[in-house]
């Protein structure tokens, strides 16, 4: 286009910009730019864990971080449009890069630049120069020869000089080099669409144009209405399948982030039997599933054993052993009271099921109470040796020699700590959810452990959230190796006239009959201090009895100087009373009284720690596993990847360039024979792509093997003599 009132001529803007814009794409600090950005996104999938419910989210980065993670889609970071958009760029960025610079190797690799000329030789920092003792046909002969029989492609060009014919040998190795440059960058195109093949792009199309939308309810796959369901033609998925020994399954669940989408299957998975053997430790050492394919188009049925590492391949669907978990186990529970008034019941579920619970005497909604069964672990190995270690005495004055050396040794030296791993049994694990939806989980060991003190436990626990710790606390068995003495003792020590039985039993043992005055004061004292420590036991959200409620009431009544021993004796009473409160509670059972001994003083001092900590328990009853009847289901992976032999075949084409550009030297090779009078005169010169040693003494080879002239063969009188 021209402007008529300036007469100067223009392009339009629009192919310029339109350049601009490939230039963009196609350079390297834009390929380069996306790799760093994709190198970020892939380290953030892999610290924060995916596909997590929100509230999850919210309880470990609270509110504000987890809506930004949630709005920019870290939770789902390789599904995210962003991400999925940054790889297609990478793929248009890269491929136009090779449609520019592919053309110009390949010519490079069929061109030997031999019309290059003589000064420009001479311009190179490998450069050599010689006279040669042949004639000029006779030494481009030999030399082409030579570089030929070396590997080298040579091609042979005559010049007409002043002096006479010239030639010029043009020599070329390594063009591997240049290949290894496009294999490299089609690995990196071929392996980017077969990620965006095998990912969720095709998914997510069918989402934003199919109408597909992910489902946010529950209840039974067969419920599910059809635009939450993906075709049997879907190209491409991974999805998880779950089933139960002895049931068979033939949808998968696909994860999303605000949901999952089903997906048909055209065979069925049944599952025969699950294998799964442990280490020492407790960690699963194998997991297999023996199962039976049908199909569900002609019935065929195929019988598979699926291991980790070893799939089941089936109408171009592979089936993975991805992991294992309870198949809807049936558990029998007995609910222990903690509160006043409550009493022990029996309640039977399955796993991943719920009962509703009503508080007792109440019938409010509010009052309702959800049981929820989350877990049966039927082996849980815990070590003990640190256990046995920190309840051991420690003498000060004794000094590991060995243990002092070692530690000083560093990370170089490695020591072999002996374990005493112990499977302590099965546990049960659940949750309590009231009428507003709030939920506490626990988790409850069926048998008592031994931690070596003499006394074994029940251990209780229970945690806010998911992100904590279990909290435990520690039942004493009795005798009998069960929690009824503690239950008794925990009965009586809320019943205020067992109570006052108790001090008047302890008064009179502890007090001579002829001084009634003084066994008033410790009656009084002594009731006091029961009493303090049961608490009224009117609310679980705020207990006042226990150990705390002593010291806050020394605190209070007892000046700091006395405290110490105010409070030792307050507590050997308090003992006292609690030893005879037992016994009233076993005479009540039916039972004999227990007897003077290590075991009883043991039972006695852990029953008094539990009966204080009990006032903390979050719930009025805990839930004691029973009995079980356990059923395994696997867990597989289901998958139809397309894009599987693409990415092997970038793989392989990645391997191939990376190993040709940093293992192959692009070598040129140029040798000018020109006459000169009655002399030949030999210019050499070499360039490679990359300057290193080698090429310096593989010139100084060269020079040596081409420039050197053979030695004249002697005439025939020479011959003859």
């Amino acid at each position: 286009m021209s402007d008529p009132s300036s007469g100067q001529s223009f392009e339009p803007e629009s192919p310029q910009r339109l350049r601009a814009l490939l230039e963009l794409l196609a350079s390297m600090r834009f390929a380069i730019a996306l790799l760093t950005i994709i190198c970020i996104a892939s380290v953030i999938g892999t610290v924060l864990k995916q596909h997590e419910p929100s509230v999850n989210y919210v309880n470990q980065f609270g509110p504000f971080w987890a809506e930004l993670f949630l709005a920019l889609k870290l939770n789902a970071v390789y599904s995210a449009w962003w991400f999925l958009l940054i790889l297609a760029f990478l793929v248009i960025s890269t491929s136009l890069c090779l449609l520019r610079h592919t053309p110009k190797y390949l010519a490079d690799l069929r061109n030997y630049k031999e019309n290059i000329r003589e000064q420009s030789l001479k311009a190179f920092h490998h450069k050599a120069e010689a006279a040669l003792g042949e004639a000029p046909q006779a030494a481009a002969q030999r030399i082409g020869g030579i570089l030929a029989r070396s590997g080298w492609k040579v091609k042979l060009q005559e010049r007409e000089t002043p002096a006479g014919k010239g030639y010029m040998l043009a020599a070329k190795a390594g063009a591997a080099n240049k290949l290894g440059y496009i294999a490299a960058h089609a690995a990196i195109v071929l392996i980017c669409i077969g990620g965006l093949l095998d990912g969720d792009l095709i998914v997510r199309a069918q989402m934003w144009l199919g109408g597909k939308t992910p489902y946010t309810g529950g209840g039974r796959i067969s419920d599910v209405p059809p635009e939450h369901r993906l075709s049997l033609r879907n190209p491409t998925f991974r999805g998880n399948l779950m089933v139960a020994e002895g049931t068979q399954a033939g949808t998968a669940i696909l994860n999303q982030s605000d949901g999952v989408l089903l997906q048909e299957l055209p065979f069925s998975v049944e599952l025969k039997k699950f294998i799964v053997e442990y280490y020492d430790t407790g960690m699963p050492k194998l997991f297999a599933s023996e199962v039976v394919i049908h199909d569900r188009e002609t019935g065929e049925q195929l019988p598979q054993r699926i291991e980790v590492n070893h799939p089941a391949s089936y109408k171009g669907i592979e089936i993975y052993q991805s992991s294992f978990d309870d198949g809807g186990s049936r558990v029998k529970l007995r609910a222990v009271p903690f509160a006043p008034g409550s009493e022990a019941f029996e309640v039977e579920g399955h796993i991943g099921t719920s009962t509703q619970l009503m508080r007792a005497g109440s019938h409010r909604p509010e009052d309702v109470l959800t049981l929820e069964f989350t877990e049966l672990r039927t082996i849980n190995v815990e070590n003990f040796t640190d256990k046995k270690a920190s309840s051991a005495a420690v003498d000060v004055r004794k000094v590991d020699l060995r243990s002092s050396i070692e530690a000083r040794l560093g990370g170089g030296h490695k020591t072999v700590t002996d374990k005493e791993l112990r499977n302590i049994g099965p546990s049960i694990g659940y949750k309590l959810r009231d009428a507003s939806g709030q939920a506490r989980e626990y988790q409850n060991y069926m048998s008592p452990v031994d931690f070596g003190d003499g006394v074994p436990m029940f251990l209780l626990g229970v945690r806010e959230n998911p992100s904590e710790s279990f909290r435990y606390l520690r039942v004493p068995a009795d005798e009998q190796g069960s929690m009824q003495g503690f239950l008794r003792m925990r009965a009586a020590l809320n019943d205020p006239v067992l109570r006052e039985e108790a001090v008047r039993r302890y008064a009179a043992q502890a007090v001579p009959k002829d001084r009634p005055d003084l066994r008033d004061a410790l009656a009084q004292s002594a009731l006091r201090a029961v009493n303090l420590f049961a608490g009224s036991g009117t609310r679980l959200d705020k207990p006042d009895g226990g150990l705390q409620a002593i010291a806050q009431f020394m605190e209070a009544n007892v000046p700091e100087a006395e405290r110490e021993r105010a409070s030792e004796v307050l507590i050997r009473i308090l003992n006292g009373v609690l030893f005879d409160l037992a016994q009233l509670s076993r005479e009540k059972a039916g039972l004999p009284v227990m007897q003077p001994s290590d075991q009883t003083l043991a039972f006695m001092t852990q029953s008094v720690f539990s009966l204080s900590d009990a006032q903390f328990f979050p719930a009025p009853m805990a839930f004691m596993l029973e009995d079980f009847t356990q059923v395994q289901a696997s867990v597989f992976q289901v998958a139809r990847a397309p894009g599987k032999n693409i990415v092997y075949l970038g793989c392989l084409f990645l391997i191939i360039g990376v190993f040709a550009m940093l293992y192959v030297r692009d070598r040129r090779l140029w040798v000018w024979i020109s006459p000169q009078g009655e002399a030949v005169r030999a210019t050499m010169a070499l360039s490679s792509n990359r300057k290193i040693m080698d090429t310096d003494r593989e010139f100084e080879n060269l020079t040596e093997k081409l420039l050197t002239a053979p030695a004249a063969a002697p005439s025939s009188t020479e011959r003859s003599v």
